[in-house]
Parts: C-alpha cells; structure tokens; sequence
C-alpha cells in the first residue's frame, strides 16, 4: 500500500510512519513464540502517545488552513484591519500546537479602547474557548470540572492519557464555558424544550421546589486596631446559606418517574426566574401532549409554596393538583405518634395513619382532630413539642390548602413523594459543592450548578452545542 502525502502534511506521514513502526515493534515482540507474559499497559501508553501525535499534528496543518492573511477582513459586518502576524498556541484533547496566524483590529480603534481588541481568523473561524480551547477540548475539560474539583479532573485525565494540562487549566476553562452558558442559559433552554420528544408513555408532570445549603466565601469585617502582623489582608468567612433546587417530571400511568429536568440557583441566584423558567417549560411540555395532568409537589415549606402558587397559575395549566410530600407528613406524625401512644404502640399508630392517609380524602382532618383532642400539644420532649408541631403542619396543609389527599393522588395515579427534588439536591449540589473546607463564590458556583444541572438532565450535548455554537464567527477578506 503507498499512501501519496503532500509536502504541507510531510509531519503528519512522519507521525503516521512513526506509529507504524511501534505497532510493527510490538507485533514482532509479541510474536516471538516464548508464551511469556506481556506488560501490556506499555503497549497501551506507547500506541497513545503516537496517535496523539497523529492528532496533534492533523489539528495543527487543518488549524494552519483555517488562517486568513490578507490586509483588511470582514467580520459580523465591520471591517478589520490587519495589524501583525505571529505564533499562538491552540489546545487540542492531546496536547498544545503551535500555528502561525495574522491578528487583526477593528478599523477606527486602537488599543486599549473597548473596540480595540486583537482577533485572528482562526480563533474566530473554529470557535475557539478563551486563549486557544478548541471548542471539544474545552466542552471536555468543563464536563470533568461539573462531576469532580479540578484536582480530580486532572488526576483523571492524567490516568487516560488525554488532556494533559494543568488543575489550574482545568478550573479556568471551565468556567470559561460556564459564564457562556449562565449569559445564555434563557435561549438555550428554549431550544432545549422546543425539540424536547414527550415518551408517549408520560401521563402527568409533577414540579417540585427545595433548598440545601451551600458553604458560601463572603468578606468579613476586619477586627477594629491595629491587625496582626500575619493578618489576613482580605479576610473571609464560611458560612452556610441555601441554595435552591427545581424539578420538572415526567412520570407514567404509576406515578413512576421517566425523566427529570433539573435546574438549580445559589443563595442570592433569581429562584423567581428559576420557578417562571419550570413554568415555561411545563407548559411546554403540556402542549406537546394533550391530556397530561400537572402536579406541585414538595415539603411544607412555605417559601416553596409561596413561590410556585406565583408560576403556576391555572388560567395558564388549567386544573392544578397540589400535594405536599407524604413523607415529609409522615416525619411530623412519626414524633406526635410517640407522645399518643408511647413507645411500643407508636409503630401500630403510625402504619394506621398511613394507611388511612392513602385511602380517605379526609384523613389528614381526622388525624389532626384526633391530635388535638388528646390535649398534648404542650407535651415537650427535649426542646420540641412533636404534637404541636404535627398540628401546625396539618393547619397549613390539610384545612387551609388541601394539599394533603393523597388519596385522590392515588385514584390519579400521581406520586405521592418528592424524592426527585430530594435527589437532585443531593447529586446538584451535595456531591460537588459541599466538599470538605470547599466555599463558593457566588458567579463562579453558578457557572458549575448550571454545567451540573444540564449534564443531570440528560442534557449535556445539546446544551453545549449551543452554548459554544455563537464562537464560530465566519472571516472573509474585504473586497
């Protein structure tokens, strides 16, 4: 076989011939009829770092071609001028090139001033991330930094052999992506919805509200005199505030979730927006399939409540079904149980409520009746009074909203729990931001919550596309 390469690609036939002759070297040491046991891993490694020599070389002659060297280009319309021509390093998934590229000005501006900014051809024309991100490179780099710290997407990418860059490119690429897909999180989710398929088995929607706290990096006061000679000169304190979760379900003819779209905002983050973003998005969904039944779900919360009753109006969805989590119920009722019925009767008590509550409209009011009429709503155990408190949560719910008749949710084979909200604040939030001594920014951790969130809900491909699709820029030589 004899493969013609032209003399523009002469280094790529060398890394081509280059890999070859590894492969022929590990044939040959494997096929000398001894048996003997092979380290196979080196093979691995040897082959990986020629075909990364391959790529990087094929980046490097396709990257050389995407440069535009004439004296005045167009780009979006305005003419630039060029103003030099030099090296740049672009990043690929095995390594860093070097290309030569010219650089150019917008016409009227200088330097230093808010038009005057340096761009070249190439960046522009590959959709280019930051200083030399190739577009898969950088989306690859943000996917590792929204499932681990940085450290540990590096320690990742070390052991697979890609991406060999710093923990400190790590971090910074990806939230290079991250502010991109915070500024257009609103187009991008349009998008999203709209060519959103509805499995043909979904039957009704549920949309849940939470919060969990999130350790937080905020400036504290300096102590009044004169500070200390190892001061801090910014000091800052770690404290905890709480961050908001949002669900929107699918779930089938059982009440069996089928997929969930996740969204997330930090503690000072617009949780308004994030509720109108759910409503928007459910009725979306609903006019994509007629007949779908749409629940609020989550706990007693009355902030939650407060801010989906504001979305979610029915002269927008029509009939509304409210339900607050059957298990969160059931932790009031668990304490006030005990007080009843002491301690060995308090299991029976508790399964009788249950039970009741699954198939009585009216059992939320009977068990709240009963607990007033045993007068120990006074009765303290430790610091708390569980019948009080089991009372108070019944008042809110079950007389004044009805959102205690689960067993009208069952005849509507709706869920009864909100465990997808529940989940999603663990794995949103838990598993990434609540590391041990970890605190957050405010911008920055929403630049991972919405990576996160889009990656949560099966959503990491499109998302991406879009968000890096406004890079790529065409650049043409003016006329």
């Amino acid at each position: 076989m004899v493969i013609e390469i032209p003399d523009e690609l002469r280094e790529l036939g060398e890394a081509f011939v280059q890999t070859l002759a590894t492969i022929q070297g590990s044939i040959a040491q494997a096929g000398t009829g001894t048996g003997k046991a092979v380290d196979y891993a080196k093979v691995e490694r040897a082959i990986a770092e020629n075909t990364g020599r391959i790529e990087r070389s094929a980046h490097r002659s396709i990257l050389q071609e995407l440069d535009v060297d004439v004296p005045t280009v167009v780009i979006g319309g305005l003419r630039y001028n060029r103003v030099g021509r030099c090296d740049a390093s672009y990043h690929t998934m095995t390594g860093s090139v070097s290309v030569e590229r010219s650089l150019y000005r917008q016409s009227g501006q200088r330097g230093g001033e808010p038009g005057g900014r340096v761009v070249d051809a190439v960046s522009l024309r590959a959709g280019v991330v930051g200083d030399g991100w190739l577009p898969h490179t950088a989306r690859a780099m943000a996917h590792a930094v929204q499932q681990g710290t940085s450290r540990e997407a590096k320690a990742t990418a070390d052991e697979v052999g890609r991406l060999p860059y710093s923990r400190s490119s790590f971090e910074s690429v990806a939230h290079l992506v991250g502010v991109l897909a915070v500024a257009g999180h609103k187009d991008i989710e349009d998008v999203l919805i709209d060519s959103y398929e509805v499995p043909e088995e979904a039957r009704s929607i549920s949309v849940s509200l939470d919060r969990v706290s999130v350790p937080m990096e905020e400036a504290r006061p300096r102590p009044v005199g004169r500070p200390r000679k190892d001061a801090p000169k910014k000091p800052v304190a770690r404290n905890f505030r709480m961050a908001y979760c949002g669900t929107v379900t699918l779930h089938d003819k059982d009440g069996t979730a089928l997929h969930t779209i996740r969204y997330g905002c930090m503690p000072q983050g617009d949780v308004v927006g994030l509720c109108q973003r759910m409503a928007a998005d459910a009725a979306t969904l609903m006019s994509k399939k007629a007949g779908l039944k749409i629940q609020l779900l989550c706990d007693g919360a009355p902030e939650m409540w407060g801010l989906l009753d504001k979305a979610f109006k029915e002269e927008r969805f029509g009939p509304i079904h409210r339900l607050v989590d059957l298990y969160h119920l059931m932790e009031k009722l668990s304490p006030a149980a005990h007080v009843l019925a002491g301690a060995e009767s308090s299991s029976a008590t508790v399964s009788r409520w249950k039970l009741s509550l699954l198939n009585r409209n009216d059992a939320a009011k009977e068990i709240l009746l009963e607990l007033i009429n045993s007068e120990k709503e006074n009765v303290r155990v430790g610091k708390v009074r569980p019948v009080y408190d089991a009372v108070t949560y019944l008042v809110s719910h079950s007389e004044r909203a009805d959102r205690m008749n689960y067993a009208r949710a069952r005849r509507l084979r709706l869920p009864l729990g909100s465990g997808n909200v529940e989940a999603t604040c663990k794995s949103l939030f838990e598993m990434r931001l609540k590391r041990c001594g970890s605190r957050w920014k405010e911008t920055t951790g929403q630049h991972i919550v919405q990576l996160r969130a889009y990656a949560l809900s099966d959503r990491w491909e499109p998302a991406i596309e879009l968000t890096l699709r406004p890079l790529r820029q065409a650049v043409r030589a003016a006329s």
